[in-house]
């Protein structure tokens, strides 16, 4: 290869990762003049119903405490469908005939796998499924967010997870991923023109959409949600994001968590960061922003592997081309401002700032987590956490 070729391919590389580590800043400012009109309900309009399945895999530790929280909603017309997959010591104690217990004879460990056999146990033809963490607690005014959208036609639709505990730094570490990529991913990239990203929970469908896009998925592991959004922009829909649906999310407390937890998320974006050229190319041909923009973000590898390759790709151009390495630099001002925008926007507790200071350390596990990504699907399918809240604990964040 000449030296031509090969400063010309170092140039291209570079200009692609700029271009993805300065997106969200970029995106920030088109948003900053994006109307942010929010819909609202029409009151003499009936309350939809909603199928919502929980799944638990081997841990029913807070199924009581989510199960509380979901009957305490302020929205009445709902089906509670809660998947005790490898659970046989959880016994229904509320008496209600809105919560349904399933049992499967055989053990799933596939989320997938739970998520039809509750719809194939529906007690009635629900016609939107809203889909719970086990280890999640639900905000009353959870159901009646999402109504104004599946009342304006959106068939999909992504709602807010936010932090349940933020009791050890590792905690509020997660936490500062999960405002980011709420922020970016979802708030900013929806009122941009494009589709909220999905998260694996605190999200709603068509019940009839959801089937026509996963009923003949073999998916295995994590990632059914990267399945789901490629699926669902495909058909030329958009999923929209509905700030108020609320839901607490528990975080990973430890090392080991997070390394496990990584591992499985850097598994699904290795295996399914490819339906991000489909996409782009589906708003190239269509010259539609939606799929073009979504496309675009899929591709992005997760930050901790973005942000090392920025950081080698400015040191080693400190020592070949020095103003050039300079231009990084500012990159990387750039991207961590629009980071620390982020956070402002959405006015997070303090102890998420404090958390900052243990970002290298955090990109550390990330990094060690890289080595089980190909047995990350052989760990668990579901992160085991050690600290749960009850409602009672967050009323006054409700």
């Amino acid at each position: 290869m000449s030296l031509s070729v090969f400063y010309n391919l170092w140039m291209i590389i570079q200009v692609i990762v700029a271009a993805v580590l300065l997106f969200p800043v970029v995106s920030f400012i088109v948003y900053l003049f994006c109307s942010k009109n929010k819909l609202s309900t029409i009151r003499n309009l009936p309350e939809n119903d909603y199928g919502i399945i929980v799944t638990a895999y081997k841990n029913a530790d807070n199924l009581d405490n989510v199960i509380r929280s979901l009957l305490k909603m302020q929205h009445h017309n709902f089906i509670i469908y809660v998947v005790a997959d490898g659970c046989p010591e959880f016994e229904d104690s509320f008496n209600d005939p809105r919560v349904v217990i399933l049992k499967p004879a055989e053990l799933f460990s596939n989320q997938l796998k739970s998520h039809f056999f509750a719809i194939g146990n529906f007690k009635r033809d629900h016609e939107l499924i809203t889909i719970i963490d086990s280890d999640n607690i639900v905000h009353p005014g959870y159901l009646k967010a999402f109504d104004p959208f599946f009342n304006a036609g959106y068939k999909a639709v992504q709602g807010v997870r936010k932090a349940k505990n933020l009791n050890t730094h590792y905690a509020s570490i997660d936490a500062v991923g999960e405002i980011y990529y709420l922020f970016y991913d979802r708030k900013v990239l929806f009122t941009i023109g494009s589709s909220c990203m999905l998260s694996g929970s605190a999200m709603a469908f068509t019940t009839e959409l959801y089937k026509d896009c996963l009923g003949s998925s073999k998916s295995t592991g994590a990632g059914f949600d990267k399945i789901l959004q490629k699926e669902i922009l495909q058909r030329g829909h958009r999923i929209a994001f509905a700030e108020e649906a609320i839901v607490y999310d528990e975080k990973t407390a430890n090392a080991e968590q997070l390394v496990k937890q990584r591992a499985r998320w850097n598994n699904t974006w290795f295996r399914y960061f490819k339906f991000g050229f489909a996409i782009m190319l589906q708003g190239i041909k269509n010259a539609a922003i939606n799929p073009l923009l979504f496309g675009f973000v899929l591709i992005r590898p997760p930050l901790f592997i973005l942000l090392t390759i920025s950081a080698l790709i400015t040191i080693v151009n400190l020592f070949l081309i020095t103003q050039v390495g300079l231009i990084w630099i500012g990159f990387l001002f750039l991207f961590t401002l629009g980071f620390l925008l982020a956070l402002i926007m959405s006015d997070v507790d303090k102890r998420v700032y404090k958390s900052l200071l243990y970002i290298p350390k955090f990109i550390f596990h990330q990094l060690a987590s890289l080595l089980k990504v190909k047995k990350a699907n052989q760990i668990s399918i579901a992160t085991e956490h050690t600290h749960h809240e009850s409602i009672e604990k967050l009323k006054d964040s409700i």
